[in-house]
């Protein structure tokens, strides 16, 4: 794996998903962190691998048009044209599956395709809550060529306080500031810390990300298995909650 991007799993970053009237900053600062963060990730990729939430599974082919109907917003609301992509699994990906694509694999579609990925660089996998050991072997076999992208989307918990979009949870606080304080750390630290993370409590909690980020882990120890350091820090580019939502921008190099 050549980098990461952690990005947020939230239809808002699409301009005008958040409806007509003008974003708010912090969205606006939110939105430009991710793009930033996948933008620095791409770079010099040969294979860009979205791996976002799911209700299974599954890695995305054939023609999948990136509107973001599945969270209820028209393609007329969206400021921009509606993209279709034609895609293919990436090797060592899940059965590939045809049919629409989460939320989050829009949004991590549609920052890698603003990034300047190419279409036919660029490939989908959506992941839902399971043994975190078959995660990590899924995320082994896409990290294992060092040309290989990462666009992981997830977010922290959805239960911080009282304009949460589910009702809130004294328990998020503590587990949200605990992953920033890992990453913050270190790339041993924050792996752990990721790989550390109970699924139930994650559940819970309406955290997003808890799959994924066992995705992710799986490619850092592939990594690590051939790499004489755990490599440079993670860079926490913005972490913020929003309308009650925990979100982070963070850029994941796998070598100096």
């Amino acid at each position: 794996m050549l980098a990461a991007a952690l990005v947020p799993d939230t239809v808002l970053l699409l301009p005008g998903a958040a409806g007509r009237g003008p974003d708010e900053a912090a969205l606006r600062a939110l939105r430009a962190a991710a793009g930033a963060v996948v933008a620095d990730a791409v770079a010099g990729a040969e294979r860009v691998v979205v791996v976002a939430p799911g209700a299974r599974d599954r890695a995305l082919t054939g023609d999948v048009p990136l509107g973001a109907g599945a969270a209820g917003v028209p393609d007329h609301l969206l400021r921009e044209p509606v993209p279709t992509v034609r895609l293919r699994p990436a090797p060592g990906a899940p059965d590939a599956a045809v049919g629409g694509a989460a939320t989050g694999t829009v949004v991590g579609l549609r920052l890698a395709l603003a990034a300047g990925t190419r279409a036919e660089r660029l490939h989908a996998v959506e992941v839902a809550p399971g043994p975190a050991g078959a995660l990590r072997a899924l995320g082994a076999a896409l990290g294992a060529d060092p040309s290989t992208a990462l666009v992981v989307v997830g977010s922290g918990s959805a239960r911080h306080g009282d304009d949460a979009p589910l009702p809130g949870d004294p328990r998020a606080d503590d587990l949200d500031d605990a992953l920033l304080r890992a990453l913050a750390d270190g790339a041993g630290p924050a792996r752990r810390a990721l790989a550390a993370l109970d699924p139930a409590t994650a559940a819970a909690l309406a955290v997003t990300g808890w799959a994924p980020w066992q995705v992710l882990v799986g490619a850092l120890d592939a990594r690590a298995a051939t790499a004489r350091d755990e490599g440079p820090a993670p860079e926490v580019r913005l972490a913020t909650v929003w309308r009650g939502a925990a979100h982070a921008a963070v850029l994941w190099r796998a070598a100096s």
